[in-house]
């Protein structure tokens, strides 16, 4: 099924706001579906979406240490639960330069819980 890398990172990009809005996951499954992604019946929470990524042609890539892996525009990181305050886990997309969620973020880690506890993830490419 065709998937549209520069579909997604504009999506992200135009609907991202300044700050979270604890909707990660609804915001990054509008790009996916823009970009030609069939998200059917979608989870709830971020950290489940790794199904529906491999069910359209992504894959899942070894990223030992994303402080210095060169991401790739489309790339999509699925990050589980913090201990405390995140249960639902997060999902940001790579847009060629930077990590969007429902917001731009400042690097890989989402914020400064995420980037404290660093939770188990993984990055998916198409």
């Amino acid at each position: 099924m065709p998937f549209d890398t520069e579909k997604f990172a504009a999506h992200l990009r135009e609907h991202a706001g300044r700050h979270s809005q604890s909707s990660c996951a609804k915001f990054v499954r509008r790009a996916l579906e823009a970009a030609g992604a069939d998200t059917g019946s979608h989870p709830n929470y971020a950290k489940h979406y790794g199904p529906i990524l491999l069910r359209n042609g992504f894959h899942a890539i070894s990223v030992d240490n994303p402080d210095g892996f060169a991401f790739q525009k489309g790339d999509i990181v699925v990050m589980n639960a913090t201990k405390k305050g995140h249960q639902a886990g997060h999902i940001a997309g790579y847009d060629g330069t930077q990590w969007i969620s429902d917001f731009v973020q400042r690097g890989f880690w989402p914020g400064p819980a995420y980037a404290r506890e660093k939770p188990s993830y993984v990055v998916y490419r198409r």
